[in-house]
């Protein structure tokens, strides 16, 4: 059985993207995507709560995609947590809307993969900076994966940029279709460390 996918799309310079684009043109079309742009449906930051909670509601798997920008999410992304993400109806008593959903995190950066480390140059892991976003799944109720993350965007070829693409598109459907050894995910930092190794035929 199918599994609905919602993926959060922000990006504040999709113009000038070089890796976003080209993973957004994978899986945009993808059956059971629904496929959200957030810059492009709010440019003016007025977001509508009610819209998206009901989106939210309709689906199983949460996707949050975005640039890494200053170690966090771009600020749409965090107006858009801050306004849909109510008490009362994402947490707190009788709180229990996305409970039970899972939550994946699909990242680019700039930085090389050992610049994320207690001793490289950013100091911290990719999943320790994005312990907010993992609490507030966790606050939510929902099943938090290890993040999708595309290391060192500035330097890799487009050849590469293209084999990401597909990999993004095939742990997507992955996921929809239920072929993803959970257990197996979670003992890796990354969600794409190993797709052969966690998604089963």
């Amino acid at each position: 059985m199918h599994r609905s996918i919602l993926i959060l799309f922000a990006h504040p310079a999709l113009q000038k993207s070089r890796v976003n684009a080209v993973l957004m043109r994978a899986v945009q079309a993808l059956e059971g995507v629904t496929f959200h742009d957030l810059y492009q449906v709010y440019p003016d930051f007025h977001i509508d709560a009610t819209r998206e909670q009901h989106l939210l509601t309709t689906h199983e798997i949460i996707i949050f995609q975005f640039p890494l920008l200053w170690y966090s999410t771009p600020s749409l992304l965090k107006e858009w947590q801050d306004l849909v993400l109510e008490h009362g109806w994402a947490y707190g008593r009788n709180g229990n809307a996305l409970r039970g959903k899972k939550h994946l995190s699909v990242i680019t950066t700039g930085g090389q993969e050992s610049s994320y480390s207690t001793q490289g140059e950013y100091n911290f892991t990719i999943r320790e900076l994005l312990a907010p976003i993992e609490q507030t799944a966790r606050l939510c109720g929902m099943e938090y994966l290890p993040p999708f993350v595309i290391h060192g965007t500035h330097r890799i070829s487009e050849s590469a940029v293209k084999g990401y693409a597909k990999d993004y598109r095939r742990a997507l459907e992955a996921l929809r279709d239920g072929q993803v050894d959970l257990d197996r995910v979670r003992s890796y930092p990354r969600f794409n460390a190993d797709l052969d190794g966690v998604i089963r035929n």
